[in-house]
């Protein structure tokens, strides 16, 4: 290394490294340094924001662009870092910054850390199950009504069955009271 040369960072290494095999993740990404500054994202997470808060990402928190249930209280970069470990959240709740449309995510963290264990950004990978969130809610909601049909239908064969047997025992007495007026005797 020559004067005036920094070396390369711990993030600047992963990121080299990372870029090497980062086109086979079809999931939106992006990298963040230790203050939750964006330095790198790959082309879906681009696309998935509008395009004004697209422009010039690089720098901007991660918070500032994707707004998620999760970003002030239990950030998943901040609890990777903590923990020293990856991370996974199920069904998180947010939308792109610029966009009210709801969406649901899957997301996964990674911690980078420096030589001596220190974290110096993370990598969050984002999946977005919203569409098949609707489908699950519409299947659980076609299973309830059916359940609720079932319960109906169930209720109309006991109701339709008690007046069955009361309309049978009915018609016993009768016959027994036809019998007993065909005999002579009368009750």
């Amino acid at each position: 290394m020559g004067y005036g040369e920094s070396p390369v960072s711990a993030l600047d290494q992963f990121l080299t490294q990372f870029k090497q095999t980062a086109d086979v993740i079809i999931d939106s990404w992006f990298v963040c340094d230790n203050e939750r500054n964006i330095v790198d994202f790959n082309r879906a997470f681009y696309s998935m924001l509008p395009r004004n808060v697209a422009r010039g990402l690089k720098g901007k928190k991660c918070y500032e662009v994707l707004s998620l249930n999760i970003c002030k209280d239990r950030c998943i970069a901040q609890q990777c870092w903590q923990d020293k470990k990856q991370l996974r959240l199920d069904e998180i709740i947010g939308h792109p910054a610029g966009s009210e449309k709801k969406q649901r995510f899957i997301l996964s963290a990674m911690p980078i850390l420096d030589d001596a264990g220190k974290p110096v950004g993370a990598i969050e990978i984002q999946r977005d199950v919203t569409d098949e969130a609707e489908v699950q809610v519409k299947y659980q909601d076609m299973l309830d009504n059916e359940a609720r049909e079932r319960e109906k239908l169930i209720t109309q064969v006991r109701t339709r069955t008690k007046d069955l047997l009361e309309a049978n025992q009915a018609l016993l007495r009768a016959q027994r009271e036809l019998r007993a007026i065909k005999k002579g005797i009368a009750f």
